[in-house]
C-alpha cells in the first residue's frame, strides 16, 4: 500500500513574505484594488509506500521538517490519502 501526501509549506506569519508583496503590488496595479494581501507558498505531492498510515505521517513529518521546509521561517500541513 501507499500514501499520497499533499503537502502545503508557508512562511511564518512573522516573515515578510517579498514575493507576495510583489504579487500584491501587481495585483493593485492590474486594478485588484480589494486584494488586501497576498502570501505565497509551496505545494508538493509525496508518494510514500508504506503499509500504515501512522508510518506514512511519521515518514512525511522527517521529510518536511529535514527537507522539504526551513523550519526557522516556514511551517508545513499535510494530507494523506490512500493510493491504490
Amino acid at each position: 500500500m501507499a500514501f499520497k501526501a499533499k503537502i502545503k509549506v508557508t512562511l511564518r506569519p512573522s516573515i515578510l513574505d517579498v514575493q507576495g508583496k510583489a504579487a500584491q503590488h501587481a495585483l493593485d496595479n492590474l486594478g485588484y484594488c480589494t486584494v488586501e494581501s497576498v502570501r505565497i507558498g509551496k505545494y508538493m505531492e509525496v508518494t510514500i509506500a508504506e503499509e500504515l498510515r501512522a508510518e506514512a505521517e511519521r515518514v512525511c513529518s522527517e521529510i518536511c521538517q529535514k527537507l522539504l521546509s526551513n523550519p526557522v521561517m516556514e511551517d508545513f500541513t499535510f494530507e494523506l490519502e490512500p493510493v491504490n
